[in-house]
């Protein structure tokens, strides 16, 4: 069944309950009957249409259920679909809002065929794990099929063990398929075959005998018995060889100058001489098995290549003693009329068909084909798949129980986000917990790409931070962002270390690596211009100090080389004249200076006492305003528009909404440090910085001046 959304224009005979919070209207389902509803809910009002099954705090394998096609995406129909079909299975659709982790066997349908076979699917289970009086079946009871399955013969998979058997033999033969073939795994988690391993087993066995029975038919083959294999293996092992030694004998009577020639050269018979050899150094094996000689038969006692005597000695043993009789040597015909006589036995080792039953013998293989056993290990795999369907349930048992107890929680986080908005419990997409900069951040989200995340999160108008987590002692890593969204930013700076807490409780090491800058709080834009000022103003005086010192320090060195420079000439330099004109130049710039700086404090004060003392606190309030107002009123706006919707999005959601977070609710997703209400904190520091009377010389200065400007205006 596939639900499509409503059209907009059609009216809606369910009535909905809507609740505010984070600044837009949401859904509320809390009851069986809004469940069953989600299909006539218009799909604009849907919080999401789409999630992926992955980077989700919730149990993967009831995601992988309502998946059904298998695309890594949760969509509006496959959350409908689930909960239609829980529902046919319940006989009270509010079974599905409980969350407990089990089903009431009394809560399934008996009324109806299928809530028949999964009321007696669900009690079979009970009575596989020893409980057959329970009244409750729980995700713990469905999860694991091999302990549902421990100890049963047959459980409708298609594959038998050998303990399905009830005689000896066929239980043997079954253990033979799994050492030849290798073991296929039942449901109870046991080794066993199925009915493609039989047939495949089977099969090898008949080609293997048919291959055998050939030695039977043709007397040819097997010419010395069960020694022929033997005598086959030492001709193979010294044919190359022998052929080698005739052709040089053909060559030789070609040819004289080849008669009794070992070596290609006299050099490497001279060379060989000259090092330390055994019967296994390569050139020794590489030298003809006797010297060669016009029709010179082989000998095979004496004159033999020490390093292949051993070899031809057992040639002539097993092969040309039971052939040709005891011989001392072998001549071109005798060696071609033995290798002649065992070619039907080399012919039939190359038509050997490629088995791994073969290992078990031919007289085994004969056994086993000589029984029934084939056709009883078919009907056994047979009687097996016979119960497919009714076992098959033990998978719906499953499905049934974790859609009971998880698809209310996932429509919470899915049609709605009452469970982030409500804050009854984390969202599906909270990874869990940041303590950074004296502060805990719960809006924490895995990512993959930082900065393929980051291109649509900027959207999102929060002041995001990007974390590598990583755990001691474990090659397990991982990205999240964090959502800042109390406190300030002004310490938040690529580098720092934090502490990251899954879901779990597991704690992970966090770095920051890269922060998307948005304003956090109004009061902190209060505070920018002054902090920038200050900044600037601090960089300036940091620049010009450090320029002085670079021209103290230049002179310094300049002084010393002139001093130098006097003690190396005799006759010093004349002394350079005091130049009173331009020192008074400079004191008369220093004049100026200090005089348009006390006109313009001057002018400023004379402004201030002409108004009336009310005015004052209007005048710099007004200042203030001027100074501070565009940057509180830029992030006034940016916080008003604060959107969970593109970071979720940047993660594979299809957020249908604008989910704002706004002021206050932003206030409780970031906990700042503070002492807990009845802390005893002592006035007294032992290390605190003393007090310098500068601020009151200060305020004296201040109250001097303004007095005598007064005086003068008066």
């Amino acid at each position: 069944m596939t639900a499509y959304p409503e059209k907009g224009n059609e009216k809606k005979s369910y009535k909905w309950r809507f609740f505010r919070a984070g600044g837009f209207d949401q859904v509320c389902i809390e009851t069986g009957a809004d469940m069953l509803a989600l299909a006539s809910l218009d799909q604009k009002l849907w919080v999401s249409l789409s999630c992926p099954v992955k980077d989700l705090e919730f149990d993967s394998k009831t995601l992988s259920l309502i998946d059904s096609d298998c695309d890594g995406h949760i969509r509006a129909p496959e959350i409908i679909n689930a909960v239609n079909w829980a529902a046919s299975m319940l006989k009270n659709p509010d079974t599905l809002v409980n969350g407990a982790r089990g089903v009431q066997l009394s809560a399934i349908r008996d009324d109806t065929e299928d809530g028949r076979r999964m009321l007696a699917s669900a009690r079979e289970i009970l009575r596989s794990l020893g409980r057959p009086e329970a009244k409750m079946i729980s995700v713990e009871d469905t999860a694991g099929e091999e302990i549902i399955f421990a100890g049963t013969k047959f459980n409708g998979d298609g594959i038998i063990t050998p303990e399905a058997a009830d005689d000896e033999g066929v239980r043997t033969v079954i253990g033979d398929i799994i050492v030849c073939l290798g073991a296929e795994t039942d449901r109870s988690g046991a080794d066993g075959i199925s009915q493609e391993k039989t047939d495949l087993f089977f099969s090898e066995l008949n080609s293997y005998n048919e291959w055998c029975l050939k030695t039977e038919k043709d007397s040819s083959i097997l010419i010395l018995g069960e020694a022929t294999e033997k005598a086959a293996d030492v001709i193979k092992a010294i044919s190359a060889k022998a052929e080698d030694y005739y052709t040089r004998c053909r060559l030789a009577a070609y040819d004289d100058r080849f008669e009794g020639s070992l070596f290609p050269a006299e050099a490497d018979r001279q060379n060989l001489a000259s090092k330390e050899i055994s019967t296994e150094t390569e050139y020794v094996l590489s030298l003809p098995l006797a010297t060669a000689g016009k029709d010179r038969p082989l000998p095979l006692k004496a004159g033999l290549n020490p390093a292949w005597a051993e070899s031809v000695e057992k040639f002539r043993a097993e092969a040309v003693l039971p052939i040709l009789g005891d011989k001392d040597s072998l001549s071109f015909n005798e060696w071609e009329e033995l290798v002649s006589k065992f070619s039907a036995y080399f012919a039939w080792k190359t038509e050997k068909p490629a088995s791994s039953v073969e290992r078990l013998g031919i007289a085994r293989i004969k056994e086993v084909l000589s029984g029934e056993y084939k056709h009883t290990i078919d009907s056994l795999i047979a009687k097996d798949k016979a119960l497919e369907s009714e076992v098959g349930l033990v998978s719906s048992v499953d499905k049934l129980v974790r859609y009971c107890r998880d698809l209310h929680h996932l429509v919470n986080n899915f049609v709605s986000f009452s469970d982030f908005y409500t804050r009854k419990e984390k969202a599906v997409f909270q990874a869990g917990t940041l303590y950074l900069d004296g502060r805990s951040c719960e809006l924490c989200i895995k990512v993959e790409d930082v900065n393929k995340h980051a291109m649509l999160a900027s959207l999102s108008r929060i002041c995001l931070v990007y974390c590598e987590c990583s755990r001691k002692g474990s090659a397990e890593k991982m990205t999240i962002v964090a959502a800042f969204t109390a406190g300030d930013s002004d310490h938040l700076i690529a580098g720092r270390n934090g502490i990251f807490y899954d879901r779990k409780g597991q704690d992970w090491d966090a770095t920051l690596v890269r922060i998307i800058e948005n304003p956090i709080s109004v009061r902190q834009s209060f505070w920018l211009p002054y902090k920038q000022a200050g900044k600037m103003v601090g960089e300036q005086l940091m620049k010009l100090a450090a320029s002085r010192s670079k021209g103290v320090q230049d002179k310094m060195a300049a002084s010393v080389a002139q001093a130098v420079q006097k003690a190396e000439v005799p006759k010093p330099a004349p002394a350079q004249s005091f130049d009173i004109g331009k020192f008074a130049g400079i004191f008369a710039a220093i004049g100026l200076a200090v005089g348009a700086i006390g006109t313009a404090l001057a002018s400023v004060i004379t402004g201030l006492l002409r108004l009336d003392w009310w005015q004052v606190p209007l005048v710099a309030a007004g200042l203030l305003l001027i100074i501070s107002g565009p940057s509180m009123a830029i992030a006034w706006f940016k916080l008003r528009q604060r959107n969970l919707g593109p970071l979720l999005d940047a993660n594979g959601w299809a957020i249908n909404s604008r989910p704002r977070i706004n002021i206050p609710f932003g206030t409780a997703l970031t906990q700042v440090a503070k002492l807990p209400e009845g802390s005893v904190r002592p006035m007294i520091d032992p290390f605190a910085e003393k007090k310098t009377p500068w601020t009151f010389y200060a305020a004296i200065a201040i109250f001097l001046i303004a007095v005598i400007l007064l005086l003068r205006v008066l």
